[in-house]
């Protein structure tokens, strides 16, 4: 069953090509959902998938691209909206 996770991603993580990390890493796993830079500084992800696999996707957000510093991961776990095809960087 398809479930759906909604994460902010906080510390140096704009400006180190961490939505393209993101992308490519969701796209190797099959997940649907998107990715995007907030005002605030910080990164927002909204994916859709099996749960291993978010909980997967999620333990490479922690550790992001080798550039960036992730200080703090908040996730939300929901259902799947399904209305998402593929993932994408908005």
């Amino acid at each position: 069953m398809s479930e759906s996770v909604h994460t902010i991603l906080r510390g140096r993580v704009q400006g180190v090509g961490f939505r393209y990390f993101i992308l490519t890493r969701a796209r190797q796993l099959a997940l649907s959902g998107f990715t995007r830079n907030l005002e605030d500084g910080t990164v927002e992800v909204y994916a859709e998938g099996e749960r291993g696999v978010l909980d997967e996707f999620l333990r490479m957000l922690a550790e992001g691209p080798e550039m960036a510093r992730v200080e703090d991961v908040q996730s939300t776990y929901g259902g799947a909206r399904r209305q998402i095809v593929g993932f994408y960087v908005r």
